[in-house]
């Protein structure tokens, strides 16, 4: 499925103990479907928009090891400049199809040019239609859920999706999630930025909404929080070997988190957050205990 640089990596990722090849990935029930996805993906905000040669051949790379490693949903957006013709370069770069849960976004006012935008992203990625389409930070959200239903009627697209970014609008969101039949909702959610869980989360577990993390890190600044603190020692019970393993377990391990779309264009970075997708997640007792480090270590 993937070039010898993605099995490289993932054996590199063997040797350095971070990832066993005996263990599975850690997946989540869609809406408690059959169909499951790993518990991280990959976001693109910034880190693939990009343009020279040298630096689409790095975000190839990064990309070939998150399949390498089990990853699966590739998040986009028509916002995130030139993400998605990168995105669909590297794909067309695989040798054979690579199993990819394509999340895009609609990101423009009116049904005709959120189809248009939709069928151009189609053609940018590379692919026959998207697994999941969320109207992208809520814009003219009545008028693309009309669209998106009659897309899930008639198999354009599996899922459809809602999103906010920056921890805003929760109060808007909340009330759109109970009224309407969203597949899947993403939000702001790191160990920092834990407003969702007042509302939107315990919303979402209720009705079966899937919930992907987006800002897991909180755009890098949670690193600058804690640099030069060593890692709690509670995390050797879970697997974690670094601060990034920390905070995305934290993350995937809340009961209402379907998934966390970390970005990066290191792709060290994406082996170290792609061994938070294995090992053990921490029950609540030990979540808090995790809360109260990271707090301790401000």
């Amino acid at each position: 499925m993937l070039g010898m640089g993605g099995v490289g990596a993932l054996a590199a990722l063997g040797a350095n103990g971070l990832v066993s090849s005996a263990e599975s990935i850690l997946t989540s029930a869609i809406g408690g479907g059959e169909q499951r996805i790993p518990k991280l993906g990959m976001g693109s905000w910034i880190t693939f928009d990009v343009t020279s040669a040298s630096d689409i051949e790095v975000r190839r790379r990064v990309l070939e090891t998150f399949f390498a490693l089990g990853g699966r949903m590739v998040d986009s957006s028509p916002m995130y400049g030139s993400s998605e013709r990168v995105i669909g370069q590297c794909l067309s770069s695989f040798d054979q199809p690579t199993p990819v849960f394509s999340a895009g976004k609609i990101w423009i006012p009116g049904a005709e040019r959120g189809v248009h935008q939709v069928n151009y992203s189609k053609g940018l990625w590379g692919i026959d239609r998207f697994d999941l389409m969320q109207v992208h930070n809520m814009v003219d959200w009545q008028t693309h859920l009309k669209t998106l239903r009659t897309w899930k009627e008639q198999g354009e697209v599996l899922y459809s999706g809602i999103t906010t970014s920056h921890g805003r609008r929760h109060d808007d969101l909340f009330e759109v999630l109970r009224r309407e039949p969203f597949d899947f909702v993403q939000l702001t959610y790191n160990i920092y930025d834990r407003e969702a869980e007042q509302r939107l989360l315990p919303m979402a577990l209720e009705k079966g909404i899937s919930v992907i993390a987006n800002r897991p890190f909180k755009t890098g600044a949670l690193f600058s929080l804690v640099e030069g603190k060593p890692l709690p020692g509670m995390a050797k019970d879970i697997a974690c070997q670094n601060w990034a393993q920390f905070f995305l377990k934290f993350v995937v391990s809340h009961p209402a988190i379907t998934c966390a779309i970390p970005a990066t264009s290191q792709v060290a970075h994406m082996q170290q957050n792609m061994a938070a997708c294995y090992g053990q997640l921490p029950d609540a007792n030990m979540r808090r205990q995790m809360l109260a480090a990271f707090q301790n270590a401000l």
